[in-house]
């Protein structure tokens, strides 16, 4: 259920925000993923990133420019930001790392913002002044995209607490089935030893 979840969540993050790099993915254990993206000098991007479930909700984080220079480092990181702008033209590299967890695999979430989002058709090359429409215009363009993002984080703060509450879920049973063991294996002690006190014995005769 939860796998389907995070599913459907990615497919979400793509079809509403096609002006950035959106993606949800596993991180197995001592493992590591690297995405790409090709950026242009001058331009400003953004990583960011949020360990949605898994282990102590932290992951290794490293971000480096085409000549292998690192740009941006974390250690053990749960959610982060880092906007920079490009020195040159090529492909960057955004490393996540979980090699420091022997046991647990997580689910990451990563957002690459690349260069500015294009101004609405027809407000670009304006040249006088926006009239009220297309100024409400651009203001809801705005908020949407504000909503876009408020619905992302919301989504992943749903997901995290009901990964939460699985594993809880999950460890009161766990518990109940042991005290309910431990109960009937008290009982069944109980009624053994109570059984041998009122057996029958031999009686003892004195004397010979």
């Amino acid at each position: 259920m939860i796998y389907w979840y995070f599913t459907l969540l990615t497919f979400l993050l793509v079809v509403l925000n096609v002006f950035s790099s959106e993606i949800t993915f596993e991180l197995p254990d001592n493992g590591k993923e690297c995405f790409f993206q090709e950026i242009k000098a001058n331009t400003t991007a953004t990583l960011e990133f949020q360990v949605v479930t898994g282990g102590q909700y932290d992951v290794d984080v490293t971000l480096q420019d085409p000549l292998k220079q690192v740009i941006y480092q974390q250690a053990k990181m749960q959610f982060d930001s880092h906007s920079f702008t490009a020195q040159r033209t090529g492909i960057y590299s955004a490393c996540f790392s979980n090699e420091f967890s022997t046991f647990s695999h997580k689910i990451v979430y990563m957002d690459f913002q690349v260069g500015e989002e294009s101004p609405l058709p027809g407000i670009g090359d304006h040249v006088t002044a926006l009239t009220q429409m297309e100024s409400s215009a651009v203001d809801i363009h705005k908020y949407l995209n504000l909503i876009i993002d408020l619905q992302t984080h919301h989504r992943l703060r749903e997901a995290q607490g009901r990964k939460r509450a699985e594993d809880l879920n999950e460890r009161v049973q766990w518990w109940s089935i042991f005290e309910t063991v431990a109960m009937i294996t008290i009982g069944v002690t109980q009624v053994y030893i109570l059984k041998n006190f009122f057996n029958d014995r031999k009686p003892f005769v004195a004397g010979r």
